[in-house]
């Protein structure tokens, strides 16, 4: 059996699908090297990843948006292009991207629906891409991984798939998001130029993570003293003018620290000094930030919507992400009570310690096992 995962969204730093793809494919070669092969499309300066560059990879060396294109059209016209993998046993697709093919077998793994739930945070050109192409994939699919049940959900009710199409497979932390060593959350504290106590937002600046709301929100309570300084973490995403004009005309904006895109590198570090951490988006096809968070030993306020619930379990705060009051409850509730802080600490390292990528490459391959030709 030769698969080929597409790598696409890891070698070009695609936020949370490159994430994906990435720490799907290295738990999969860690079981099965010899049965592995990756597939993404080149653009200059773009490298296979490091460690996975021994495997046997086929490429197509086109830009990004034509690259869709031609996937698209490509499926209107049913024209098969089974000629890319001419070694492959089956196709997987990690992000909502699916070439035609005619005899090999695929899985497309669909992360979320947000384009269809909120419809306004998505610029106008993808959110049309999506709501024309998603569909046709995932009724050419031969069977289809969704990261969460509540994807799951929104698949059978806006599409009519028969729910035995769909397999759930849950996304996990890497294992090196645990714990920091005190010398380590100091480092990161002085490279980045942070407070001694913070709360803290990693993912990215967009609409649907409900920034302006959580801005309103930590400005009352951070002009009370009841919780601490604000670090927001994460690459400027689509549509974000709207959070950058309110938190310039914040009266507080001097006690918040943007730090802009952060490494991996840096990221267990940075989540174990801060005091708590917050995540308020209104929609999550998965959520991996507060899991992250939680294997740090870090206390997390998250949405109470979407698979947030399905990935924090008991081991979080949660609020209604719509309600001001329900957000700033839960907030003064973690910074005043330190017992809370210490419990939820424990609670969330034994709830992440239940998702694993060794468990999801498992989970991934008993689906191959099942389709592949």
């Amino acid at each position: 059996m030769r698969v080929y995962v597409d790598v696409s969204a890891a070698v070009h730093r695609r936020a949370g699908l490159g994430r994906y793809a990435e720490s799907l494919t290295r738990a999969l070669y860690a079981a099965h090297p010899e049965s592995l092969g990756v597939f993404f499309n080149r653009e200059a300066g773009i490298e296979p990843l490091a460690g996975l560059d021994s495997l046997p990879t086929h490429s197509v060396a086109w830009g990004y948006k034509v690259w869709r294109m031609a996937v698209l059209l490509g499926q209107v016209a049913a024209r098969p292009w089974d000629r890319l993998l001419p070694d492959a046993t089956l196709f997987h697709a990690t992000e909502h991207l699916l070439p035609p093919f005619r005899d090999l077998p695929t899985v497309l793994t669909v992360h979320d629906l947000i384009f269809r739930h909120l419809p306004q945070h998505h610029k106008p050109l993808n959110r049309w891409y999506l709501n024309l192409a998603l569909p046709l994939f995932c009724r050419r699919a031969t069977h289809i991984i969704a990261v969460s049940q509540a994807t799951k959900r929104d698949l059978v009710a806006a599409y009519h798939l028969p729910p035995e199409k769909i397999t759930v497979i849950h996304e996990a932390a890497d294992p090196r998001f645990k714990p920091a060593s005190a010398p380590a959350k100091e480092a990161v504290r002085r490279r980045y130029a942070l407070p001694e106590r913070f709360m803290l937002y990693v993912g990215t600046i967009e609409p649907r993570k409900n920034l302006v709301r959580l801005l309103r929100v930590w400005e009352r309570l951070y002009r009370a003293g009841e919780v601490p300084p604000l670090v927001i973490a994460g690459k400027r995403g689509w549509l974000s003018d709207g959070f950058f004009a309110a938190l310039e005309a914040s009266p507080e904006r001097q006690a918040v620290r943007l730090t802009g895109y952060v490494p991996d590198e840096d990221l267990p570090a940075l989540y174990s000094a801060a005091e708590s951490f917050v995540f308020p988006s209104v929609y999550e096809g998965f959520g991996l930030p507060p899991l992250e968070a939680m294997a740090c030993g870090t206390p997390v306020v998250c949405a109470n919507v979407s698979s947030l619930p399905e990935v924090v379990g008991e081991a979080a705060l949660t609020c209604d992400p719509y309600d001001e009051a329900s957000l700033a409850e839960s907030l003064r509730r973690l910074h005043r009570d330190p017992a809370l802080r210490q419990q939820l600490r424990e609670r969330g390292l034994r709830q992440a310690a239940r998702f694993s990528w060794a468990r999801a490459a498992q989970e991934t391959w008993e689906v191959y096992r099942h389709w592949s030709k």
